[in-house]
């Protein structure tokens, strides 16, 4: 039998790596607990950083996840602006840049993703991404400014982004390889709902192209080159193609990496260490398909199953279950999901229209509902989530509307 454990590191002060230690002192955890994160911020929330942060709405201290008084309370040793660079399992140690040690009895890996950048630009002036708070900060700075804004990608951050800008008054461009924004995340119906909502609001959607170049003079940024040959002028570029687990520093150690850590049904990643947040993956239970999630409520969620099965052991540990959620705010739209509606056969309408910006659907895959959407229907769409959590039989007959025949 395992003792328990005297000392627990968590790599990564961000949402997964907080809750943890959090959830480890709700649970009687009394031992050595350190945080390590490699931001110099005390831990804050990312989903404000392209919506309330960039738009001005939120000063940046607003963002953060706990007061000083509220971490002081953790009794944590907070190590931040520490970067992870190795892992030495044999010896039970987290080496930091500098070559600092940390040892630890059971250890914790939740150091999230980076975002993925657009090759060649690394020193560019004015080409930007959006993943922390300075990343938010410096693009708002630069939206202040007005300038000819043109986004790589049609996803959440380029979406949300696109409308911060023109609400500000910037000239944007989004270019996207699907044919509406978040089309890939959400389906046809819903990215035809938000084109055409840019559209009105005066971003301009370049759709179903690349960009293959990013043009410079003088190292700063003048626009960029499609796929197709043409060439848009920009001041401002934002590049928003998704991210990037952050394992590079679990090189050469007994933790398995891929598309992230890869855990067992428990987020157990190997003897003593677990993972937590956008870095783990895991069998899903559904489908046995590993999945990676980058979701904010997945992080918190995730955080407190690591502290309850560390410190029960790997016999008493519990499989990790969640019901995906995600939100996202454009000009007037609240738009909600829960569950996985990527790769999905279809979606049905339950109540409203999307033309109107307003109405709840019901995603299906292989006969079982496997996610619910609400754009501006909060309390519509909190009725649905039962049926996504019990992936409820799909009705043989097409065309649902009303949720009478999938609630039977």
């Amino acid at each position: 039998m395992t003792s328990p454990p005297t000392r627990i590191v968590v790599v990564g002060a961000s949402a997964a790596g907080l809750a943890t230690a959090e959830n480890l002192r709700r649970l009687g955890f009394d031992g050595r607990l350190t945080l390590i994160g490699e931001e110099t911020e005390q831990p804050y929330d990312r989903p404000p950083l392209s919506k309330q942060v960039l738009s001005g709405a939120w000063k940046a201290e607003r963002a953060s996840l706990r007061t000083p008084e509220a971490l002081a309370a953790l009794d944590l040793e907070l190590r931040l602006g520490h970067r992870a660079t190795g892992l030495d399992a044999h010896r039970r140690e987290v080496v930091l840049a500098g070559a600092d040690r940390i040892g630890y009895d059971k250890l914790v890996v939740a150091t999230g993703a980076r975002a993925r950048t657009f090759p060649g630009t690394e020193n560019v002036e004015g080409v930007h991404t959006l993943r922390t708070m300075n990343d938010a900060v410096r693009l708002r700075e630069e939206f202040l400014g007005l300038p000819r804004l043109l986004i790589v990608g049609g996803g959440f951050i380029g979406a949300e982004a696109a409308a911060v800008a023109r609400e500000m008054g910037c000239e944007v461009t989004l270019v996207t390889d699907t044919a509406a924004p978040m089309e890939n995340a959400l389906g046809p119906v819903v990215g035809t709902m938000l084109a055409d909502a840019h559209r009105a609001a005066g971003v301009q959607l370049e759709t179903g192209t690349h960009v293959a170049e990013v043009l410079t003079q003088k190292r700063r940024v003048t626009g960029v080159r499609l796929t197709d040959g043409r060439t848009l002028e920009a001041d401002v570029v934002l590049v928003g193609i998704g991210a990037i687990p952050n394992t590079e520093w679990l090189q050469n150690s007994p933790v398995r990496t891929g598309n992230g850590v890869e855990c067992d049904g428990t987020l157990r990643a190997g003897e003593r260490i677990w993972a937590a947040g956008d870095v783990a993956s895991w069998p899903d239970e559904a489908t046995g398909q590993r999945i990676r999630i980058e979701h904010r409520t997945n992080a918190g969620e995730q955080g407190l199953a690591v502290a309850r099965n560390l410190l029960a052991g790997p016999s008493e540990a519990k499989p990790f279950t969640t019901v995906p959620y995600v939100w996202s705010d454009q000009y007037d739209m609240k738009i909600q999901v829960h569950g996985r509606p990527a790769g999905v056969d279809g979606l049905e309408l339950v109540e409203g229209d999307p033309a109107e910006r307003r109405f709840t659907a019901l995603y299906h895959r292989e006969g079982q509902v496997c996610a619910a959407i609400g754009v501006n229907s909060m309390r519509a769409l909190r009725s649905l989530r039962p049926l996504v959590a019990d992936r409820a039989p799909w009705p043989k007959t097409p065309g649902l509307a009303v949720p009478g025949p999938v609630m039977s």
